[in-house]
C-alpha cells in the first residue's frame, strides 16, 4: 500500500514543494530542542536524531505533515521526564492528531521492547509504522559510531525481527536500506571479532 502523501523519491520538487510549502514546523522544532541534552550512546543528542528521522522521511518523499511533525519529537514523551503533552497539543491546529501519533511511536510504560515493536506491527497505523522505519534506519546510520558489539548485534537482531516486518508493509525502499544497514553492521562484527 502506498501512501497517499508520499511523492517519488525522485520527484521531491515541484509537488513535493508544494505540500511542505504550508507546513508550520516551527512549534515542533522548538519542542524538540528540549531534547539537546539528550546524549546518545552513539554520540550526538537525541536532538539531532529526531532532526534525522525526519530528513530520512523527506528523503523517501513523505509530505504528511502529521507525520513530519510527528517525526520531529517522536521521542519527547519517553526520553523528557514529566513532558507537558499539552505542549504537542497547542503546537497548531495539527497537536492533537501529532500527539496521538507520537504516542503510537511511544514504549508504554511496562511494555518490553518487543511487545511494543510487535504492537506498532499489528496495531500501529501507516504513519506510525512509516515513522518507525524512518527512526530505525537513523538508528542503524548511528550504530556506525557505536563500538558496542553486543549492543550493535542486538539492534540487528531486533531489527531483523520486528522492524523488517514493518517495514515491507510501508515502503520497498525502506526495506531495502534496512536490509543494507543490517549487512553493513553484521560485517563490522565480523571484521572486529
Amino acid at each position: 500500500m502506498k501512501d497517499l502523501m508520499r511523492v517519488e523519491k525522485s520527484i521531491l520538487d515541484y509537488e513535493g514543494m508544494k505540500a511542505l510549502k504550508e507546513i508550520t514546523f516551527a512549534p515542533y522544532i522548538y519542542l524538540a530542542t528540549k531534547l539537546i541534552s539528550k546524549v546518545r550512546r552513539s554520540g550526538g543528542t537525541m536532538f539531532r536524531h529526531q532532526i534525522s528521522t525526519f530528513g530520512i522521511l523527506l528523503e523517501y518523499g513523505y509530505t504528511d505533515s502529521v507525520l513530519l511533525k510527528a517525526s520531529l519529537i517522536h521521542d519527547a514523551i519517553e526520553d523528557l521526564e514529566n513532558f507537558d503533552r499539552e505542549l504537542i497539543r497547542n503546537c497548531d491546529a495539527d497537536g492533537d492528531a501529532v500527539l496521538k501519533l507520537v504516542l503510537e511511536v511511544t514504549k508504554r510504560e511496562g511494555e518490553t521492547k518487543a511487545d511494543f515493536l510487535k504492537r506498532i506491527n499489528s496495531e500501529g497505523s501507516y504513519n506510525a509504522k512509516a515513522l518507525k522505519c524512518s527512526d530505525r534506519i537513523s538508528n542503524l546510520i548511528d550504530l556506525g559510531y557505536v563500538t558496542d558489539k553486543v549492543f550493535i548485534e542486538r539492534t540487528c537482531e531486533e531489527t531483523e525481527l520486528y522492524i523488517l516486518p514493518i517495514a515491507i508493509q510501508v515502503d520497498y525502499e525502506m526495506y531495502q536500506e534496512i536490509i543494507s544497514l543490517i549487512l553493513s553492521r553484521r560485517k563490522f562484527l565480523e571484521i572486529n571479532q
